[in-house]
């Protein structure tokens, strides 16, 4: 295809269970998106896909792509699949088994067979070696390190196949001697071993987190290192000219340079792209308290807005094991299109987590599956278009869905196959509803004062399901929300963040040495920056402080503002305000600061600008289908239409279907559909202004 004539490019790529999504923005031009099936043995072959069809289809010159902004979950499904690199765990003496001790907590507490609770199969004890070395809880060397037997220790993992080392000592988040001097004799005499130091990773009190976190970045750094070093070379090999970074659990970029030093920041890339684009959408409509719920081919994930902000946390989770690196608060439920419905052996339905993800896939999909899956019983519902599936491109059976419905769920419940796959959407609904209450009611938030954000390529089959499951009012469909993801990627801030232990009570704070252990955090985020390209004029600067009630085990974030004429009590308000909202209440007790953390930001301008190309007429339906409702006992003869076909404020009473490349709307009686001026599609009880 001839090349058409463009400027600067930029290119979205999300890796998913199922799919592969990416996202073409040039100034002045709209947006294009495509999706292709992942390729879970190697994603970068996805991406690669992607990236061929998008120059073939939509004639791109990759000389003139200047970034290409990726979302990815290899290192996620490194420890989830437990096919991470083989590791050590250097640690001072008398410490080796800190990690594998743990906090002896056990959730499970009825389960016959208990599992470890703590990741051991990354670490056996054989791998966990101790170096005579200490500090004390200032910091002040007791005894100096061995470097001997750091030297002993490292040639005994490298026998043992080690190809990545994770060196977490006491206290030496108050002193990083010991850790460097380590790290540089790793270097200087085993230089095909890799490492992971817990000062660079995660500089805190908490001996188990903190081993914790380390480890999972050494775990994941080769893996990471040849997915994206490969990924980049094929890049530059095949023209691409522009710089490939990635997208950060906390909702920030950073180039592939930092991301191969710092992988344990890349848990939750994808999902955090969701939730950045999805506030750029809001900021279209004017809605600043968003619920986002992004389902997918294998899981949906959940996150909350408010105040036009992402909640975010300095502690995260993967796999059930505690990550201390800031994540935008993303909860992650086993229930996607390709969850797989079964009955159990006490004949109860269940929906998930068990995914039938890109292969062999949904039954309907004909590459194998026999499982009744959640996009199978859609099918059997008629809310999809088995000639519109993927904007056409990927042929789906309903046939077989039928099939797979009635022998997994209707024939062992005796149900007809209609009932069966309503009772499908009933689960997995319920599940997901559960799931949003996790991240509202239960931090304090109502959900009915929020707009629901269905993204993936199964949120708007769900959303009106949902919102009338928790009594929201609103919604709002993104113009691409199959794809949001990966369009949130190309609008996130390249950002960078480091947080650091600075234990003071509120009432004793020395407001010196707080700005002299801030000035320390951004003279090592500057270092980073530069690895970016930016001006330091560019950068904005913002802190935040971790505080609890003295005695206290767990802490809460709040904004640091270094501006204010009294630091101590614009601390305790913050801190006071949010521990009311979270718990119902905030006792008179001394505050004391525990942690410190600077975020240094560029942001971008934003690419959601309003949709000049909508139709001014409005459309009619382009056809009919029977759908079955969930609160309807028969099907109905229901309207399809094009979604952007719809004019500006052309409004769409429900039942009806609206149909999309990325995406189906199911508009539910008793909804109805508004096109906004600017694009997003809202959506209101009928009835309410």
């Amino acid at each position: 295809m001839q090349q058409t004539s463009m400027g600067d490019i930029s290119i979205g790529v999300d890796t998913g269970g199922t799919f592969t999504d990416l996202v073409c923005q040039v100034a002045g031009k709209p947006t294009r998106l495509l999706k292709v099936p992942s390729t879970p043995n190697d994603p970068s072959q996805a991406v690669m896909n992607a990236l061929d069809r998008a120059c073939q289809e939509w004639g791109i010159d990759r000389r003139l792509i200047k970034r290409v902004v990726h979302g990815t979950t290899v290192g996620t499904n490194a420890v989830l699949e437990r096919k991470g690199a083989r590791i050590g765990l250097l640690t001072s003496e008398g410490f080796r088994d800190v990690f594998e001790i743990g906090r002896q907590v056990r959730d499970p507490v009825y389960r016959i067979r208990l599992t470890p609770a703590t990741p051991v199969f990354m670490l056996p004890r054989s791998r966990r070696k101790e170096v005579p070395e200490r500090l004390d809880g200032h910091g002040r060397v007791l005894t100096p390190i061995d470097l001997d037997a750091v030297r002993n220790a490292v040639r005994e993992l490298q026998a043992e196949g080690v190809t990545c080392i994770a060196v977490a000592y006491l206290f030496s988040y108050l002193n990083p001697e010991h850790e460097l001097a380590t790290r540089r004799l790793i270097e200087a005499e085993f230089p095909d071993i890799q490492t992971s130091l817990s000062v660079d990773v995660d500089p805190r009190f908490r001996e188990y987190e903190r081993t914790l976190a380390t480890s999972f970045d050494a775990y994941i750094k080769p893996v990471v290192s040849r997915y994206l070093n490969r990924l980049k070379a094929v890049l530059t090999e095949t023209g691409v000219a522009g710089t490939l970074q990635l997208m950060q659990s906390g909702g920030g970029t950073m180039a592939t340079e930092v991301a191969v030093s710092r992988p344990v920041r890349l848990f939750l890339s994808g999902p955090a792209g969701g939730v950045i684009g999805a506030q750029n959408e809001g900021m279209l409509v004017g809605e600043r308290n968003l619920i986002t719920i992004d389902i997918g081919g294998t899981s949906s994930d959940i996150a909350l807005i408010a105040d036009g902000m992402p909640l975010t946390s300095s502690e995260g989770s993967i796999g059930g094991w505690p990550v201390r690196v800031p994540m935008v608060e993303v909860h992650a439920l086993g229930a996607g299109g390709g969850s797989i419905a079964r009955v159990d052996a006490s004949g109860a339905l269940s929906v998930g987590p068990e995914s039938c993800g890109a292969s062999p896939g949904p039954a309907c999909y004909d590459q194998g599956g026999t499982e009744a899956s959640v996009t199978d019983a859609a099918l059997v519902l008629g809310y999809l278009n088995p000639d519109y599936f993927a904007d056409g491109t990927f042929r789906i059976n309903p046939d077989l869905s039928l099939a797979a419905v009635a022998k997994r769920v209707a024939d062992p419940l005796d149900l007809t196959i209609e009932r069966a796959a309503v009772g499908v959407h009933r689960v997995v609904n319920a599940n997901m509803a559960e799931g949003i209450r996790l991240v509202s009611t239960r931090k304090g938030f109502d959900p009915r004062n929020f707009v629901l954000v269905p993204l993936g390529g199964g949120g708007g089959t769900h959303a009106t399901a949902l919102a009338d499951e928790l009594s929201i009012e609103r919604i709002m469909i993104p113009r691409s929300p199959g794809v949001l993801s990966a369009q949130g990627l190309l609008s996130a801030p390249i950002e960078h963040e480091t947080t650091r232990s600075y234990r003071a009570e509120l009432g004793d704070l020395d407001v010196a040495e707080l700005h002299a252990k801030l000035a320390e955090l951004d003279s090592h985020l500057t270092q980073l920056m530069a690895l970016e390209g930016v001006e330091a004029a560019e950068v904005m600067v913002q802190y935040t402080a971790e505080l609890c009630y003295v005695g206290q085990s767990f802490f809460l974030d709040v904004p640091l503002d270094v501006e204010v004429p009294d630091i101590a009590a614009s601390l305790h308000g913050s801190f006071v305000a949010r521990h009311e909202q979270l718990y119902g209440h905030a006792p008179e007790a001394p505050v004391m600061i525990v942690s410190v953390r600077s975020v240094h930001r560029v942001s971008r301008p934003t690419e959601s600008v309003a949709d000049d190309s909508l139709p001014t007429q409005p459309a009619s339906a382009v056809s009919t289908r029977p759908v079955l409702f969930l609160d309807q006992t028969a099907y109905m003869d229901t309207p399809v239409y094009l979604r952007h076909s719809l004019a500006i404020g052309q409004i769409v009473e429900g039942p009806a279907l609206l149909e999309q490349a990325d995406t189906t709307v199911v508009v539910s009686p008793g909804w109805r559909a508004r096109v906004h001026q600017n694009g997003p599609l809202m959506m209101e009880k009928v009835g309410k202004q």
